[in-house]
């Protein structure tokens, strides 16, 4: 009687934390889908947010009869110097220790990365940029993010932030229509998105303002764009 070789199937599990969402996958060693949910992201709770995550992972492991290594996306970055997170549109997060939190809560080794920069390492190695030596990614959501990839890298800079776009100020005289003591990228996609019920300290600009500051951007912007598109 001929014994088969057991066939060890290497399960992958990744999960995209947003300000209003927490989605989850699983994929199988061949790349395939196995499994996919999303839920809400409980609004000002961090403790709900790791009980969140948590809960689908034991339940995705549990309905595939399998254990998965887990890669977290997540908004904001690790500082370098504190290892506590920073810069994150979903302030319950910020000066946190995210990833040792959510390993205590799952008994393992986790990786977590900037969700951005997650973003433009998938687009340069099989996406829109994979012929690319250089990408920028950009992601509107409820924030405003960007991730650098050279060379199939991850540029993070020395602060953690390298792509981080967002954080700049908004042009010309959008600084001083919009209510708030740094009138960022972000925070004006933020104030679109109503996010102060969501734990959100948004601006709020004039429409003619609004306008004004779009069309700044596409004006100066116009090459960079299309030369990425291509």
């Amino acid at each position: 009687m001929r014994v088969r070789p057991r066939i060890v199937i290497v399960m992958r599990i990744g999960i995209d934390l947003g300000g209003t969402k927490i989605e989850i996958i699983a994929l199988d060693d061949a790349g395939s889908i196995a499994a996919r949910r999303r839920i809400a992201t409980p609004a000002g709770d961090y403790d709900g947010i790791v009980a969140a995550i948590v809960a689908l992972v034991r339940g995705v492991e549990s309905d595939l009869a399998t254990t998965a290594t887990v890669g977290v996306g997540m908004p904001g970055a690790i500082s370098l110097a504190t290892g506590l997170v920073k810069n994150a549109n979903s302030t319950v997060l910020i000066g946190r220790r995210f990833p040792s939190d959510l390993e205590k809560a799952l008994g393992r080794e986790i990786r977590v990365e900037n969700d951005a920069n997650c973003f433009a390492l998938s687009e340069a190695s099989d996406g829109a940029g994979a012929d690319a030596a250089t990408v920028f990614g950009v992601i509107l959501g409820t924030g405003a993010g960007g991730g650098i990839v050279v060379d199939g890298r991850v540029v993070r800079g020395r602060n953690a932030i390298a792509g981080e776009w967002g954080h700049n100020p908004l042009p010309g005289r959008a600084q001083t229509k919009c209510r708030g003591p740094h009138a960022t990228a972000e925070r004006w996609v933020a104030s679109k998105r109503s996010s102060r019920a969501r734990g959100y300290v948004p601006i709020f600009c004039d429409m003619a303002v609004r306008r004004r500051t779009i069309s700044m951007w596409r004006h100066a912007n116009d090459t960079k764009t299309d030369s990425l598109a291509r």
